[in-house]
């Protein structure tokens, strides 16, 4: 089953990156735009929906709405992202076609469910399983069984290892910087070195041979991606 592709529109980049992150690992597919202006370039019809933030330089949130409904035609869903919660500002982002209204600071928990709401209103197709196996190319893992085949042969890793590469295929092309892994799969571990990580992304790559070596990209200075 096709992931849900989302585009997120907000002129923080790092709040895009943590919806990013966290939109990914529920199973979506998202994309990131930092401005509306960048975003009506790569608004798509694969796109069913936009978490939208209001208040932006430039072109604001409510005016990319109207030229979503207005001038594009499109009736996909968006959520509007913003610091402001007054009534008018609510009905002004109704009153244009948003379908819902989420007000900063907020947590993770509340856009994700948010989103699979509308989503489910909206009548799209089934909410994606979080869970669900993860195909790039010829490699695949599957997270409920903690399995990862290559052209069908079974690749056995370490539970750091298999995190680690289960963690970067659910974002494919997005760089991990060393801090972002240790992170996120050594968050209850005490002190443990960068080089920690090193030493795993080395290992894992040989055990996945040419795929490892091809696909597992080092940005010196960034950290790691999974390249497809």
């Amino acid at each position: 089953m096709d992931r849900h592709r989302i585009l997120v529109v907000d002129d923080e980049e790092d709040l895009c990156e943590i919806l990013q992150f966290n939109l990914e690992s529920e199973g979506f597919a998202v994309d990131v735009a930092n401005s509306a202006e960048e975003a009506l370039k790569i608004l798509n019809k694969s796109h069913e929906l936009i978490l939208l933030d209001v208040m932006m330089e430039g072109m604001s949130g409510f005016k990319m709405a109207e030229k979503v409904r207005k001038e594009l035609h499109m009736d996909i869903p968006i959520i509007f992202l913003t610091a402001k919660d007054t009534e008018n500002d609510m009905l002004t982002g109704f009153s244009i076609g948003g379908d819902d209204y989420i007000s900063k600071p907020f947590s993770i928990k509340e856009v994700s469910a948010r989103v699979k709401a509308v989503l489910k209103r909206t009548g799209k197709q089934d909410m994606p399983v979080q869970q669900q196996s993860i195909e790039i190319g010829d490699l695949c893992i599957d997270p409920i069984g903690k399995n990862v085949t290559l052209k069908g042969q079974h690749i056995l890793l370490t539970k750091k290892e298999f995190e680690i590469l289960c963690m970067m295929a659910k974002a494919p092309n997005r760089i991990f910087s060393r801090e972002d892994i240790l992170g996120k799969v050594w968050q209850e571990d005490g002190y443990v070195l960068e080089r920690t990580v090193d030493v795993h992304i080395t290992r894992l790559r040989k055990k996945l041979g040419d795929y490892g070596k091809q696909h597992i990209a080092n940005r010196s200075g960034y950290g790691y991606c999974l390249e497809y």
